[in-house]
């Protein structure tokens, strides 16, 4: 068997939501589905969502999937998007297993997933490239700034912005090992590096039978670490001379290499020239692929699996229309305030708001663990509008409106962006992160944080009095004499905040110590909302309890309380000069031992976590006198790593 040929059975060789993406369009088609999936994944929603599942040991070992495939049925192996997506020989390898490839020739894969061959290709289809060199003693005729990126794969992995010549050395080390751990490939290349571009690529979709299409641009612009976060359809930018230019480009390009089923040719664009330059080509369907399909009206994967048992597109670029404007933000777990550094946990609450109507392609659900093996990310959320302003506010709104709990996310970061004057007017460049500076997290006054802080007391109120092992029918507050009201404290941004009530004959609470703090109502109480009146102001707010905390999310977003306990357990204090790991990971290396004095920002150790590299830097000079860690120890989030004695520091 091979490409091009009927099948009823599909494996997906993938997890999380690219699996439950393409998961959903076989079904919808027909097919019978099978998953693979390994230990860390046995709990999440995409393995009891096919029909049959197989555990194997590691998602890049082809030989397992090939194995799992002819175990289970399957005629067919859709990759998804990263692991074996962009493997030639793990297509190679399916395909002389007698299985269909859902994807481009191992030819094509080879051709365009190796970025230097890429360019080369691109410079003979006639299509403008950005200076470059894979000879790593040339690096410098590149001039600076340059980025040292992966010759294999992408998502921002194994990619170094360079300003200067004495920080190249250590930026080619740190992208060959990063480019090794992702891809098994540590080759790098030097390219060219534009502060200021726009990052536009254009959707490719052909079949056998000749016909090869482009379905319009995205415009992914706003990155941090060189990784995508918010992308939209149509570009709020382009003219229609560039556009026009770079589908031709797109085409041209993968014409050349006979190129069939889904990929990406990603450009370029100097927000100073509107000159656009090839960047890579992306042999696969991409994370963003939601918004080509919400203005398109086509189904990628679709397509996708049409073309692989050999059917003709069914349509040409003159059938190809766009219909409004759509937006897509990556909801990752991590944390914007501290570097958007990854953040691990428990998602204890995950419930999308069902107004407005937006599409959630997320591979977890409430119960699910985000880990350290895998890319972070939560959820792609995408909202599609008559234009970009409807369908940016309708996505800040359904973010904002998300109740979600046990993760430290980029909700509140994603809908600042969102809502800001800045993306809005459409200047959305690479650097935008760092030019606009948008603000990292949420931030309430204390009159909005003193409302929720008196709900979540009236939520606990309700909570305690429905958990009573006896008289539980008696309301809260029930005295025979007067006494004093009732009180609990909550930690809340940075803040302890105490709520006094107090219940009075009508059922209603008098608020503050003395009565004197407004009166609330409790409309309606239940185990995970409360509609709530407080001085006048009513709204209904979502809640969930997790150990000593509670998150509640209203109209404006979430906000998690800490319960103070009345009898709370002395902090531990980290020694002064702590050098501590901001997430969990692997250590990498150790650049220090007992006795060396370091200067404030000197790298002491470089953590790995998620395929990424972490430096992790003195905050202040002084002479080491603890290292408690070894390379390759596995580490937890907070966990002491060594000591730096800033009394001890020689000048």
């Amino acid at each position: 068997m091979a490409t091009g040929t009927p099948f009823t059975t599909l494996l997906v060789a993938n997890r999380g939501e690219i699996a439950r993406r393409v998961l959903r369009t076989a079904t919808d088609m027909g097919l019978r589905t099978v998953t693979v999936f390994v230990a860390a994944d046995e709990q999440m929603p995409f393995v009891t969502e096919a029909d049959e599942a197989v555990r194997i040991g590691d998602y890049l070992d082809v030989d397992a999937v090939i194995a799992a495939a002819q175990r289970t049925g399957a005629e067919a192996v859709h990759p998804g998007y990263g692991f074996l997506a962009e493997n030639s020989a793990a297509a190679t390898a399916v395909l002389e297993a007698g299985l269909v490839w859902v994807g481009p020739t191992p030819s094509a894969i080879a051709a365009m997933g190796d970025k230097i061959e890429a360019k080369a290709r691109a410079v003979a289809a006639d299509v403008p490239v950005l200076p470059s060199t894979n000879i790593e003693a040339e690096f410098t005729s590149v001039g600076f700034p340059l980025l040292v990126k992966a010759a294999a794969g992408g998502g921002g992995k194994g990619m170094r912005v360079v300003e200067q010549a004495e920080d190249l050395e250590e930026a080619v080390a740190a992208a060959k090992r990063e480019a090794k751990a992702g891809f098994g490939d540590d080759r790098v290349f030097a390219e060219r590096y534009v502060a200021r571009a726009r990052h536009i690529e254009i959707q490719l979709m052909g079949d056998e039978h000749g016909t090869l299409v482009h379905l319009g641009e995205r415009e992914c612009s706003i990155q941090r670490r060189h990784q995508k976060v918010i992308e939209e359809a149509p570009s709020p930018n382009l003219s229609d001379d560039q556009r026009e230019a770079m589908g031709a480009a797109a085409v041209r390009l993968g014409t050349a290499i006979g190129y069939h089923s889904a990929g990406t040719v990603e450009f370029l664009v100097d927000a100073g020239t509107g000159a656009f330059f090839f960047l890579e080509v992306n042999t696969r369907l991409q994370v963003e692929h939601p918004v080509t399909e919400e203005i398109t009206g086509r189904d990628l994967v679709r397509d996708q699996l049409r073309v692989a048992m050999g059917k003709p597109l069914g349509y040409d670029q003159a059938d190809v229309s766009f219909h409004g404007h759509a937006i897509e933000a990556r909801l990752y777990a991590e944390d914007p305030a501290n570097g958007f550094l990854p953040s691990t946990g428990t998602l204890t609450a995950f419930a999308p708001a069902p107004q407005p109507a937006l599409r959630w392609d997320a591979g977890v659900r409430a119960g699910s663990i985000i880990g350290v093996d895998f890319d972070p990310m939560v959820a792609k959320v995408v909202a599609h509008g008559p234009d970009r302003d409807d369908a940016a506010g309708r996505l800040a709104l359904g973010l904002e409106r998300l109740h979600l709990e046990g993760l430290t996310t980029n909700r509140d970061f994603l809908a600042t962006v969102l809502r800001d004057p800045t993306f809005l007017a459409g200047d959305t460049t690479t650097d935008f992160i760092e030019r606009v500076a948008p603000a990292p997290v949420r931030t309430l006054d204390d009159a909005t944080i003193d409302g929720l802080a008196a709900r979540a007391a009236l939520w606990s109120e309700g909570h305690n009095r429905q958990s009573a092992d006896v008289l539980a029918s008696i309301p809260g507050g029930f005295r025979v004499g007067r006494l004093p009201p009732e009180t609990a404290t909550f930690t809340v941004a940075g803040r302890t905040v105490t709520v006094h009530y107090q219940r009075r004959r009508d059922g209603s609470f008098a608020l503050g110590s003395d009565g004197d703090g407004g009166v609330a109502v409790v409309h309606d109480w239940s185990p995970c909302h409360l509609d709530a009146e407080v001085d006048g102001h009513r709204m209904t707010v979502t809640v969930t309890q997790s150990g000593e905390g509670l998150t509640l999310t209203g109209p404006g977003g979430g906000l998690t309380l800490g319960l103070v306990s009345r009898f709370p357990t002395p902090d531990v204090e980290a020694p002064g000069g702590a050098v501590v790991a901001p997430m969990p990971g692997r250590v990498l290396e150790v650049r220090v031992s007992p006795g060396d004095a370091v200067v404030a920002g000197q790298v002491v150790a470089v953590l790995e976590a998620m395929k990424m590299e972490h430096h992790l830097a003195a905050a202040s000079p002084g002479v080491v006198t603890e290292v408690r860690v070894e390379a390759g120890r596995q580490v937890d989030k907070d966990m002491l790593l060594m000591v730096v004695d800033e009394g001890e520091h020689q000048s």
